[in-house]
């Protein structure tokens, strides 16, 4: 084994790092085209404009995948290369190739870990940005109705004069106004589900990657148990999530429901979110593991 390929800060990695800050960040963004949307009270162009967000964060998510490839081949490339040379190996030999073998795949976990806590940061990040997006939001509802041309809007935003007026809007909430939003009247399964659908989107495709790691010999099948995982997890979302902070926005904009509860259900979904990145990094392993196993199962099922 090449160990002078043991290397830990990678480009790769501070690629994939610096990308999912940002994609998550973009996530988080998001949340605000339903504060915007009862605002303004165009709920049907709030919801164009959440899903170009939403669509561009990722596209941004394939190039954050695309960084993983190297580090996984490397790692992978390794462990195989070691596992080949375990069957000739002496009793002393096979023991320092077992250790290479697993200093590998210790290494790269924690590259992928580091990569979840750059998830998480981006999570804050987004959260912390919430008035700046939804500010962003409303300008861009209102920049719409206007120009009736969604590329013409966006376009927009690269005028100085407007970017400076965007990030004139940047604050960060402060302690006692975040106190002062309210769980009472939400549906307490919205807030567990967002935890766990972020969960399972947090590690879908690093679990996949690392599992391909775990067991070269069924690596490309753990690599397109990624897709489905992620599937799981869209799928989740879409029922369970999606459609109750729908509801809750549609039910504000018809005056049953005050704005703070908008205000309310767009922190503690942010909240959960974070938690559900926290909590990510404990079900890791287990994930890799899972998805090694049903790996080979459709591998060796015969």
């Amino acid at each position: 084994m090449d160990r002078g390929l043991l290397t830990f800060w990678a480009w790769q990695l501070i690629a994939a790092l610096a990308i999912n800050v940002i994609v998550q960040a973009m996530q988080i963004g998001a949340y605000a085209a339903r504060l915007a949307g009862v605002r303004t009270g165009r709920i049907a162009t709030s919801i164009s404009l959440f899903n170009l967000f939403v669509t561009a964060s990722r596209l941004a998510t394939l190039f954050y995948t695309l960084m993983l490839g190297p580090l996984s081949d490397r790692a992978g490339n390794l462990v195989r290369n070691a596992q080949a040379h375990l069957k000739e190996a002496s009793p002393a030999a096979a023991v320092a190739l077992h250790h290479e073998i697993a200093v590998a795949q210790h290494l790269f976990e924690w590259q992928l870990r580091l990569i979840v806590v750059a998830g998480t940061i981006g999570t804050i990040l987004g959260a912390l940005l919430l008035p700046m997006f939804t500010y962003l939001y409303v300008r861009g509802v209102r920049s719409f109705e206007r120009t009736r041309s969604l590329p013409h809007s966006m376009i927009r935003l690269l005028d100085v004069r407007v970017a400076l007026d965007v990030v004139r809007h940047l604050r960060i909430p402060p302690l006692r106004e975040l106190r002062g939003f309210s769980a009472r009247r939400l549906p307490k399964r919205l807030l567990v589900f967002n935890v766990v659908v972020t969960g399972i989107y947090a590690i879908g495709v690093v679990a996949a990657y690392y599992a391909s790691v775990l067991d070269v010999n069924v690596a490309r099948t753990a690599l397109g148990i990624s897709g489905i995982v992620n599937g799981i997890g869209t799928i989740a979302f879409t029922f369970f999530v999606d459609p109750t902070s729908s509801i809750i926005v549609d039910e504000t904009v018809k005056g049953e429901r005050p704005y703070e509860d908008v205000r309310a259900m767009v922190f503690y979904l942010a909240l959960t979110a974070i938690v559900g990145w926290i909590l990510s990094q404990l079900i890791l392993d287990p994930a890799a593991d899972l998805i090694a196993f049903v790996a080979r199962l459709v591998n060796h099922g015969h």
